[in-house]
């Protein structure tokens, strides 16, 4: 019974040791929880390990950009909304994670012209170099002058939290005085690592 007990410190925990003879666990710090340390082994106060979505980052286009028709061009992201851990260069438009894991991507860019349309639109997200995902818009020459269209793609893909890096491209085929458009809500990307 609890009379029958010896007294212990307050916010030990009685167990088992592995011989079946009782055994206090010592108090935790304050936000630890009790964790199993396998069988012939009491439980143990630890930190649990960190559950969050980083690194993260978001980055857009400060100002228009335009490209010849038939060439394909990395997306001039040179302003960040945020970058959890300065992952994200504006120099080069690369985001290169420190943290190994499985990553979600989104990219947004949106068209511009005042002239002839766009016979073809695509964007891509290229890893390590090598393209990894892609958004196709065909059939767009009969369009009219001043036409805007928004063009996204999503993907995840893992990536080693050294060396690997992400990039966002920009293409179209055809058409006359054609621009991507500038600012955080037509012309941006972002990406985090998901909680696994």
């Amino acid at each position: 019974t609890l009379a029958k007990m010896a007294s212990g410190t307050d916010g030990n925990i009685i167990s088992y040791d592995a011989s079946g003879n009782p055994v206090a666990v010592a108090t935790g710090n304050d936000g630890q929880v009790l964790t199993s340390t396998g069988a012939g082994s009491p439980p143990a106060f630890e930190t649990p390990v960190s559950a969050t979505n980083k690194p993260a980052f978001r980055a857009y286009a400060s100002g228009t950009q335009t490209a010849s028709a038939g060439a394909k061009v990395k997306a001039e992201l040179n302003t960040e909304t945020y970058d959890t851990d300065g992952c994200y260069n504006t120099s080069n438009y690369r985001f290169t994670p420190d943290v190994a894991g499985t990553y979600f991507f989104n990219w947004v860019a949106q068209d511009n012209y005042t002239g002839s349309a766009a016979t073809g639109v695509q964007i891509y997200i290229y890893k390590n170099g090598s393209q990894i995902a892609e958004s196709v818009s065909n059939s767009r020459s009969t369009e009219s002058s001043g036409h805007y269209e928004t063009h996204i793609i999503s993907t995840t893909v893992a990536m080693n939290g050294s060396s690997d890096y992400i990039e966002f491209f920009l293409f179209y085929t055809g058409g006359s005085n054609f621009q991507w458009r500038n600012n955080s809500d037509r012309q941006f990307a972002e990406g985090y690592k998901l909680i696994t």
